[in-house]
């Protein structure tokens, strides 16, 4: 519905170029809007996506091999009879692919609606739908957030054997509260992120506020074809990372 309103000019487009000219004469401070934007730049979200890439690859072969110790002291291959095998490298792989589908999916629907940018952007090419920052940002932030929370649960079943050891009791209460704050870090930062690239983007007059949302919408097929991709075929468990994320900090399941 954004794409149709934005181009046959119907009358949201219309309420959206006037919200984003009220936003961008507003009283949010220019070099906070402009940090905020710049955090949508692929110079800069790349680079964390790809460290978080390569510690969620690092740490999936890691629990791949631990994994396989266990199994092989234990003898019990009939306990992992018919479950699909985990293949580590397929949540990294995917991260980047999803960013990467950003520009492909972008650049065409830029030239294809010719959208005309914000005054401040007068004289540029009419293509600013949607945002590529933003979509770039919504990718790169959210895909590195449900890599770190398979990390997160990565980590408790490498060390799962630990756990069954003895430890005093701050030593347990501790490790049960360390995951719990990094998954409320996680799902309160990563929105609050892409949230700020937005409203740095429009205050900053270098997009609508439906260029922005239309990015979002974008981002969020992406994500969902991420999680999809890793649910089906990693066997590792992608419909738990997800269904923690949705609930930030809450119980872990068993």
């Amino acid at each position: 519905m954004l794409t149709w309103q934005v181009a046959g000019h119907g009358p949201l487009r219309l309420l959206d170029e006037r919200l984003g000219r009220v936003v961008a004469a507003g009283g949010i401070p220019a070099g906070l809007a402009e940090f905020f934007a710049d955090l949508g730049n692929t110079a800069v979200a790349l680079p964390v996506l790809s460290v978080v890439m390569v510690w969620a690859g690092w740490l999936g072969g890691r629990g791949v091999r631990s994994t396989a110790g266990v199994k092989g002291m234990a003898g019990s291959a009939g306990a992992v009879r018919g479950r699909a095998p985990v293949r580590w490298w397929l949540p990294p792989l995917a991260a980047g692919l999803a960013l990467a589908a950003v520009p492909a999916l972008v650049i065409p629907l830029k030239l294809w609606i010719a959208r005309p940018g914000p005054p401040e952007m007068a004289g540029a090419a009419p293509a600013f739908y949607p945002s590529g920052h933003g979509a770039t940002a919504a990718v790169a932030y959210g895909v590195a957030g449900l890599l770190l929370l398979r990390g997160r649960r990565g980590v408790r079943a490498c060390d799962g054997a630990a756990a069954a050891r003895p430890h005093p009791p701050a030593a347990t209460a501790t490790a049960t509260a360390t995951p719990s704050v990094t998954a409320t870090v996680v799902t309160v930062l990563v929105p609050l992120l892409t949230v700020g690239v937005g409203i740095g983007l429009v205050r900053r007059g270098y997009h609508w506020p439906l260029d922005v949302l239309g990015s979002w919408c974008l981002a969020g097929v992406l994500l969902a074809g991420w999680c999809a991709v890793c649910d089906r075929w990693d066997g590792g468990g992608g419909r738990a990372v997800r269904r923690e994320a949705s609930d930030g900090a809450g119980p872990d399941g068993p």
